[in-house]
C-alpha cells in the first residue's frame, strides 16, 4: 500500500498551501494534485522528488509510511516544525539599486534580481533589507543594513517606532513615525539626530512601509559623538523649543 497521496496532503496543511500553491511548487495542475490527494491517482516519480526536495524526506518515507500518524511522538513534532519551517528570505536593497527600487518595487522581476540572504531569528513574514547613508539617525552608523517586515495597513503603524518609508518624494528613508489623530492622511517623519527637522508626507505619497526588525553594522563602526556635535545639538534643540514657545503665544 503506498501512503504518497495521503502524505502529500499532509505535507501541504503542514505549511499552510492551499492546493494552487502546492500545485505550483510540483509544476502540475491543481485538479492532478487533488487526483493524488484523494488516491484516485498515483503520484509520478518526477512530482515526489520535487516533494522530497522540498520537504527533505525520502521517497521511501514517502511511499511506505504515513507520516500523519507519528505526529503524536516527539520527535515527529520537531520534525514537523521543522519541515514547516521554510527559511525566509530576504531581498536586500544596497544604496545604489535605491534609484530603480522606486520604480521596480512592484516589478517580481526587478525584485527577483536583487541579492538575497536569511536571518534563522526572525519570525515568518514578508522581509527586506535596505542600506541607509547619512548620519540622520544616529546612533545608527551610515551604511547600516535595515532589516524591514512589511507593513500591508498604515493604520498599524504605531508613534515612535522606526520604519523604512518608501514614497514618491522622499524615496527610501530610515526614521521615526508620529501620527496625529488631527492629520489621519498625514504622518511626521523624525530622525534619531535632533539636528535635523521632522518633516511631514502624505499618505498618498507613502509606497510601502516596512517596521525596522533588525539593524546589521559592520563590527567597530559604532558611530561616537564629538564635542563640537554634542554643543551643535544642543543649540539647535534651544532654538526648536524657541520657535515652539512662539507659536505657541
Amino acid at each position: 500500500m503506498s501512503y504518497a497521496g495521503k502524505n502529500l496532503k499532509y505535507l501541504r496543511k503542514l505549511r499552510g498551501w492551499t492546493q494552487e500553491d502546492f500545485a505550483a511548487k510540483l509544476k502540475i495542475k491543481r485538479s492532478l494534485l487533488g487526483a493524488y490527494e484523494e488516491e484516485r491517482a498515483e503520484p509520478r516519480l518526477e512530482v515526489l522528488e520535487i516533494v522530497s526536495d522540498i520537504f527533505k524526506v525520502s521517497l521511501d518515507e514517502l511511499f511506505l509510511k504515513d507520516l500523519g500518524e507519528t505526529k503524536g511522538n516527539y520527535i515527529a513534532k520537531r520534525r514537523a516544525q521543522k519541515l514547516a519551517s521554510e527559511p525566509t528570505t530576504i531581498q536586500f536593497v544596497p544604496v545604489k539599486a535605491a534609484a530603480g527600487y522606486l520604480a521596480g518595487y512592484a516589478d517580481p522581476e526587478f525584485i527577483d534580481e536583487l541579492n538575497t540572504f536569511t536571518l534563522p531569528m526572525l519570525a515568518p513574514g514578508t522581509y527586506r533589507a535596505f542600506e541607509i547613508m547619512g548620519d540622520s539617525m544616529l546612533p545608527t552608523p551610515s551604511g547600516s543594513v535595515i532589516v524591514g517586515e512589511k507593513i500591508e495597513d498604515l493604520e498599524g503603524l504605531k508613534n515612535s517606532n522606526t520604519y523604512i518609508v518608501v514614497s514618491k518624494q522622499e524615496g527610501i528613508v530610515y526614521k521615526r513615525i508620529m501620527k496625529s489623530p488631527k492629520a489621519k492622511h498625514r504622518y511626521t517623519l523624525v530622525s534619531d539626530n535632533p539636528v535635523y527637522q521632522p518633516y511631514q508626507v502624505e499618505a498618498a505619497d507613502i509606497v510601502e512601509v516596512w517596521q525596522a526588525q533588525m539593524i546589521l553594522t559592520r563590527a567597530n563602526q559604532q558611530q561616537r559623538w564629538d564635542v563640537n556635535q554634542l554643543a551643535s545639538i544642543v543649540t539647535n534643540l534651544q532654538e526648536q523649543v524657541t520657535t515652539l514657545k512662539k507659536k505657541m503665544n
